[in-house]
């Protein structure tokens, strides 16, 4: 490609606000090289505390406008009216939009989907007939719109792309790029000898954020079944929340565990913490039913832990053969997924190597690799 062929990339990431956003936004331009794929710049524009955590580099240029640091309605005004303005002043070819939820009409575009929970069968009921439902029905509006507009998609799963493509119709082009992990997970791996039995409990883990979606409570009651047969078995959940989700929790440790001996909740960990916290850990336990790429289960993949996993959504395509699953809803199956890892050190050793083998593929490198190498495709194709 001559020079004055060379790609102008712009990527709006004003609604980059969850973990798992921003974690991949730094991944793919902490790592790889865009120059190597005929791009030249890469215009980025987010609120100011985002760009601060992005690395710097020659072929990165950061905005931050003002309007990303005010309300969402000035936020959408922004991505709809001045955002396709600063995007040709910048000379940019191609927008790649970092959520699928944008309101911005720039072409050409390719968009990322990354929110499930508005497609994810039976999960909008959990809802009720409440605000969050009719913002879940309204985003999901807007989400399908955008996915239709756009030159090319990025589904994280191809479960995600097989759910959200019944409610949006066929995509004229897609490709399928999971996130990475961090090294620091790679480099984290699992510091415990299994425990004897009087030596100390074995320390199950749980991180995830509280929602409706993700089950807590039914964990608590699997563990408090489990000791009630005589496993001396404690657990640990990170991820905070409120609503009626927290609600479930904290009722279920008031009902089986009162005087606090065998449930511990962090309502916030560092990210800098977990890959610590992880290794010493006995056991992963992820009971979510709804996710578009589960992150926390690939971390825990990587540490190298034996896992219990919800059998609901893409997790089945993530840990395939790496893990034993249950039903996220039913403490009963929970319980007897655990207490399989419990009673066999063949099969804790068998799926703790095969989880950190299989984690191996989600990498940055790759991960940024193969996104510029879909955005540049994407502006040739369309100049045909």
């Amino acid at each position: 490609m001559k020079k004055s062929d060379s790609i102008v990339i712009g990527i709006d990431a004003s609604r980059n606000r969850s973990g798992g956003a921003i974690a991949h936004l730094v991944g793919i331009l902490s790592e790889g090289d865009p120059l190597s794929f005929g791009i030249s710049e890469i215009h980025l524009w987010s609120y100011k505390s985002l760009l601060d955590v992005i690395p710097d580099r020659p072929w990165l240029i950061k905005h931050s406008p003002p309007a990303l640091e005010k309300s969402i309605f000035r936020q959408l005004w922004w991505q709809r009216f001045s955002f396709p303005i600063e995007m040709k002043l910048a000379g940019c070819n191609i927008v790649l939009n970092t959520d699928a939820g944008t309101v911005s009409a720039v072409q050409p575009a390719v968009t990322m989907s990354r929110d499930m929970l508005s497609y994810e069968p039976g999960v909008i009921e959990l809802f009720g007939f409440s605000k969050a439902r009719l913002r879940l029905i309204l985003l999901r509006y807007m989400q399908n719109r955008s996915l239709r507009a756009a030159d090319g998609v990025i589904f994280l799963t191809k479960y995600a792309a097989k759910i959200i493509q019944q409610s949006c119709g066929s995509l004229r082009s897609i490709a399928y790029i999971p996130h990475g992990v961090g090294s620091a997970f790679k480099q984290a791996h699992k510091a415990n000898v299994w425990p004897k039995v009087e030596e100390r409990p074995i320390r199950c883990l749980y991180v995830s954020n509280a929602e409706l979606y993700k089950y807590q409570w039914v964990v608590i009651q699997a563990i408090s079944s489990l000791r009630k047969r005589g496993h001396n078995i404690t657990l640990t959940l990170i991820g905070g929340g409120k609503g009626p989700a927290q609600k479930l929790i904290k009722d279920a440790i008031a009902v089986l565990d009162p005087s606090s001996e065998f449930v511990e909740q962090f309502t916030f960990l560092p990210q800098q913490e977990l890959p610590d916290k992880l290794a010493h850990a006995d056991l992963f336990v992820f009971a979510s039913s709804c996710e578009n790429m589960p992150n926390t289960l690939v971390e825990a993949m990587a540490v190298g832990m034996p896992i219990a996993c919800s059998d609901r959504g893409p997790m089945p395509e993530v840990l395939k053969d790496g893990g034993i699953y249950f039903d996220p809803k039913d403490a009963d199956t929970i319980a007897k997924a655990i207490e399989q890892i419990i009673q066999s050190s063949a099969l804790r050793s068998a799926i703790e190597k095969r989880a950190e083998l299989l984690s191996q593929q989600y990498n940055w490198k790759r991960c940024s690799d193969e996104t510029w190498t879909f955005v540049a495709d994407t502006y040739l194709r369309t100049k045909i």
